[in-house]
């Protein structure tokens, strides 16, 4: 328990794990809120892969747009119950810690981890889709017409953007909310705005959405083999609720403030990010113009169509801004996922890993770790986009696996009779009550099929090559086979809380057992 400023007590469930206030509790109800929506980024998502939507299923490829929402609802509202009651540093990974294993939870965390160092990369090559719009000189590397001028300005443009979070990150969680804060501020605004200017343009009815409009033809699973497909453009964006959770050893009340945090960044993002994507398609001068479906158009392509010069270059400029804080915040709970493992000296170099700075009181090691490998994997993006690409669509199924991990435990919690816990009743904090089994359930069918779907061979999105076709599968299984194996042969032996973490040992909880080494035990012990 710790006391706030008021001088009562905020539960802040930190005695659970007998971890010590260790990071700077400084986060409000709306740095909670802005993490969530951040990560899920309504502009940077949805400008960035609107083409692939359209090009693949055409209008009607919106409807996988609410289709998203209810099962990562169904993800968020169980989530929203754990953190009312876990609300701790590397959510995901303790989350499934506690329900599943020390397996389940370091695998998850694994996955998780190394998903948002990759996905770290992905965000910040967003960049080139952009800052050239606004100005020429920022292709740096030739005209944008040779071979490999587009990739290359990308990394160079995306290792400036990964040095600016590095050094963020670095200086303190207060600095990060306060960049955080603002500019989600201006791209909620700058959204609004787009979907108002959009619905002010349009040019055709809602009916455009209700046909296939040819999309799917001659294909051996139809329009529904198109959708499935392109379903894929909203399932890349609507997920980073739990960061707000992920946080939440930085956060003022976070057993209150993290559920709430998550509901808004979830339905902020899938209202708001819905409205630009229908009236885009609405106001689009031309829906056979082969831009719209370009990476090189897209959604950018219809604003500046739309709009007239000078308000397109604004918007863009929001759209930089959205980048911005979407990588920060991606680096950010990537920070905070390394530091919770590392604490559990689940990493390789654990002590170093979760050494916080006495002054800014924020994790630096990870933070620099974190950047560099991010920026190195960029590299990739110059020769072999292929490869790239796939790897950062294998980044998304990992998290959602990473999800699967957390819902699937909780779904057997509830079987078992264990779930929720009767503290969070009595406390007053979210629970599902009745409903929790049937969400539950929902969440689980969810998660595995779009994990399906999302790793399912197709040589349209992940190339020829076989071990591209499988990549899902062949690459997943390296991660993690090669994570599995240093926790086979060294990670078992030690993984337990740090002594210079543990608020002290205690042996008569069945919650914590003695580790190796004078370290305090994790939560539950290997199966």
């Amino acid at each position: 328990m710790v006391k706030n400023e008021t001088g009562g007590r905020s539960d802040s469930g930190m005695e659970h794990f007998g971890y010590k206030e260790s990071l700077d509790r400084s986060i409000g109800a709306f740095g909670s809120f802005a993490a969530g929506v951040s990560y899920i980024s309504i502009l940077t998502g949805t400008f960035q892969l609107f083409f692939f939507g359209f090009s693949t299923a055409g209008p009607a490829y919106l409807w996988s747009w609410p289709l998203v929402l209810v099962g990562q609802l169904a993800v968020a509202l169980c989530f929203m119950e754990l953190a009312a009651k876990y609300p701790i540093a590397g959510s995901v990974y303790n989350w499934s810690k506690q329900l599943g294993s020390r397996i389940v939870g370091w695998s998850s965390g694994w996955l998780m981890l190394t998903a948002s160092i990759v996905s770290l990369s992905a965000v910040v090559l967003a960049l080139q889709l952009n800052l050239p719009r606004l100005w020429s000189g920022f292709q740096v590397i030739g005209d944008g017409s040779g071979t490999y001028d587009f990739a290359t300005n990308a990394v160079i443009l995306g290792t400036v953007l990964i040095v600016f979070t590095t050094v963020v990150n670095a200086l303190g969680v207060r600095l990060m909310a306060m960049i955080n804060s603002a500019g989600v501020f201006i791209e909620l605004i700058a959204a609004c705005l787009i979907a108002i200017i959009l619905a002010l343009n349009i040019k055709r009815g809602p009916e455009v959405f209700f046909s296939t409009n040819g999309y799917g033809a001659g294909n051996s699973g139809g329009f529904l083999g198109a959708f499935l497909v392109a379903s894929l453009a909203s399932g890349y964006v609507m997920y980073g609720f739990d960061t707000a959770s992920s946080l939440g050893e930085e956060t003022l009340e976070p057993r209150r403030t993290a559920p709430r945090s998550i509901l808004r960044a979830i339905l902020a993002s899938f209202v708001i990010g819905g409205a630009i994507l229908v009236f885009a398609v609405m106001s689009a001068p031309d829906l056979h113009d082969p831009m719209i479906g370009s990476s090189s158009g897209g959604l950018q392509y219809i604003v500046e169509q739309v709009m007239w010069g000078p308000v397109g270059k604004v918007f863009l400029a929001c759209i930089v801004v959205a980048v911005t804080v979407c990588a920060l915040a991606v680096h950010t709970a990537a920070i905070r996922l390394t530091f919770a493992m590392a604490r559990d000296n689940a990493l390789p170099f654990g002590e170093k890993l979760a050494r916080v700075h006495p002054k800014t009181q924020t994790p630096i090691v990870p933070a620099v770790v974190i950047g560099m490998i991010a920026a190195l994997i960029l590299v990739v993006n110059i020769g072999q986009p292929k490869v790239f690409t796939v790897l950062t669509s294998i980044a998304v199924i990992m998290i959602y696996l990473a999800y699967l991990m957390v819902t699937g435990p909780l779904l057997m919690k509830r079987l078992q009779g264990q779930w929720p816990p009767a503290d969070l009743k009595a406390g007053g904090y979210f629970t599902m009550g009745k409903w929790g089994m049937l969400v539950n359930i929902v969440a689980v069918l969810w998660g595995v099929g779009m994990a399906l779907n999302l790793a399912w061979p197709r040589e349209s999105i992940y190339g020829a090559p076989w071990y591209n076709t499988w990549g899902a599968f062949v690459y997943i299984a390296v991660i993690l086979g090669a994570g599995l194996l240093w926790y086979a042969v060294k990670g078992r032996h030690h993984i337990g809380t740090l002594a210079s973490h543990a608020v002290t040992t205690r042996t008569d909880s069945p919650q914590a057992n003695l580790g190796r080494n004078g370290e305090v035990g994790v939560s539950v012990p290997p199966r």
